[in-house]
């Protein structure tokens, strides 16, 4: 009994002392963070193995090193102005958008870079994907299962592509307008069309945020929900439109643009030619007399 009392005064004094209380913490963090990594939705993964990071590499080296270093941890010239950002963490998912839609290599500087006819084979750009997810844990590319309706009955595609226009008129219309069509942003940007994106590179664009749009993690939307505006910006190509002339469904721009060069334009005209034709009935008139 002696014993006991003696072993439990011990641990008493301990728990007071200095280092018991850093000792708890670390602990709880250890805890919480394992106890995290475990159930949460993971957005990070090493994609090494969709292609050859050695070949990658190389293409790196030739291609891409001049703006983003030769080990690519980001360059700037002599005024301390950003050349090309780190690409350490940024995943194989963002080599996939970025050089697949063309936009990489960037031809010339400039505000955004535009999509153009990609300069790489498919081959390729999975080799540069594997190069640049070796430097650093990062987004993985998606596969069709992430982005795809395809295994969904009639009924759950339509509620997918409910919850997903639910979404996407929240987060996605202030810059991509309600139907998709895109639009002007400040600082001589703009959100592009989707409608003529392919659904991986959405999905890979809300995975990684590129340029000027927010980063979309599967923290943030799950891998579900991005399928779900997916399935509904897909189903914005196939709606009809009802207003009759679209206007490029720019919105209330458009169409005040057109009421005032057209609408007014042909009211002016007509009221010009009201006027020019009384004038000459009128002189008609006082000959006669």
């Amino acid at each position: 009994m002696r014993l006991l009392n003696r072993s439990a005064g011990r641990l008493s004094r301990h728990r007071r002392g200095p280092i018991a209380g850093l000792v708890v913490l670390l602990a709880a963090l250890c805890l919480s963070g394992g106890l995290y990594a475990a159930f949460s939705p993971s957005s990070a993964a090493d994609d090494s193995s969709i292609g050859d990071a050695a070949k990658g590499k190389e293409l790196f080296l030739v291609g891409c090193a001049f703006c983003h270093g030769q080990n690519a941890e980001g360059q700037t010239d002599i005024n301390g102005k950003l050349i090309g950002p780190s690409l350490a963490g940024v995943g194989a998912a963002s080599v996939d958008f970025q050089v697949g839609t063309g936009r990489m290599p960037l031809a010339a500087p400039g505000q955004q870079a535009p999509s153009k006819k990609k300069v790489y084979t498919d081959e390729e750009i999975a080799d540069l994907a594997a190069y640049v997810a070796s430097l650093a844990p990062g987004p993985a590319i998606p596969t069709a299962k992430d982005y795809s309706t395809d295994g969904l009955t009639k009924e759950q595609k339509e509620e997918a592509i409910v919850r997903g226009g639910q979404i996407f008129l929240t987060n996605c219309t202030a810059c991509h307008n309600f139907t998709g069509e895109g639009g002007a942003m400040p600082r001589g940007g703009y959100a592009p069309k989707l409608l003529d994106t392919t659904p991986k590179h959405i999905y890979e664009a809300m995975l990684t945020g590129p340029q000027s749009m927010d980063t979309f993690s599967n923290g943030n939307l799950s891998p579900e929900e991005k399928r779900d505006v997916i399935a509904y910006i897909g189903s914005m190509k196939e709606e009809p439109g009802y207003g009759g002339f679209s206007l490029g469904n720019l919105g209330p721009v458009s169409e005040g643009l057109f009421a005032w060069i057209v609408g007014l334009g042909v009211l002016v005209g007509f009221a010009v030619w009201i006027a020019a034709h009384t004038t000459r009935t009128s002189k008609r008139k006082g000959l006669s007399a």
